[in-house]
């Protein structure tokens, strides 16, 4: 039973190089959308519940990344819609699977009609991602989906209407996740190790690499955020944010 270290870093390279090898197109198109967003002074909206807001911290306000952007999340209800605290203590999962809270987020983001969205769910099927995908695509805005095709397409929704996430994107991107995420096998028939996070993080990235490309090769400066950690990086972010006040926000 291959159930070590090494044999984890064999399955995840094995996906590295599957998503390297055959997720160019789909990258492209997603980079593609992003770039004429962001031409026309759009931001790129990310959201992803649960471990899915790793994935959205890779395209907001992160060294290296794009500053026009902005981490849509759950708590944004507290945050920013003065809800009480309390929403966000329930039974694990049990938010991120209610529809109605799609709309209240999306009503709180500072949000415009050329804004797109980067939606990140590897099930692709609770209620709030689906609903938010509904709203952004009735909003008329461009949409990537980054989810696990394999697992999504083996569950049923969670949304009332019978959809998934992947139903309402411009572009999929697959992060190659298995159906219920970990790849080692347990002895009782179980899996650990869950791979999702890694392979979505290096979509994102390839995404954000593609559309850098896109502007510079349009003549374009990329407004690319430096560390914070570096000599200048404050003054360079700082910046650069003033180009978008009142379009971005950098809060928890």
């Amino acid at each position: 039973m291959d159930t070590g270290a090494a044999d984890y870093v064999h399955e995840v390279r094995v996906l590295i190089d599957e998503i390297a090898r055959t997720r160019d197109e789909a990258v492209g198109r997603a980079a593609a959308l992003m770039t004429a967003s962001l031409r026309a002074g759009g931001v790129i909206q990310a959201f992803g519940s649960g471990h899915s807001e790793a994935v959205a911290m890779e395209i907001a306000g992160r060294a290296g990344g794009l500053v026009p952007s902005n981490r849509l999340a759950l708590r944004d209800v507290v945050l920013y819609g003065g809800a009480p605290v309390n929403v966000l203590t329930g039974p694990p999962g049990e938010l991120e699977r209610d529809p109605s809270i799609a709309r209240r987020i999306y009503d709180l983001a500072p949000v415009e009609p050329g804004d797109v969205f980067v939606l990140i769910s590897s099930s692709g099927v609770n209620g709030s991602v689906v609903e938010l995908a509904s709203i952004v695509k009735e909003r008329g805005h461009g949409l990537v989906a980054l989810t696990s095709v394999q697992h999504s397409t083996a569950m049923a929704s969670r949304h009332p209407s019978g959809r998934k996430l992947l139903d309402f994107a411009d572009v999929v991107l697959d992060n190659g996740a298995p159906y219920g995420d970990a790849v080692l096998p347990l002895p009782d028939g179980g899996a650990f190790g869950a791979v999702s996070t890694i392979t979505s993080a290096l979509l994102a990235q390839m995404v954000v690499a593609e559309t850098v490309r896109g502007l510079i090769e349009a003549g374009e400066d990329p407004p690319v955020y430096r560390s914070a950690n570096v000599t200048g990086g404050d003054e360079h972010n700082r910046a650069l944010e003033s180009r978008y006040a009142g379009r971005i926000r950098r809060g928890a």
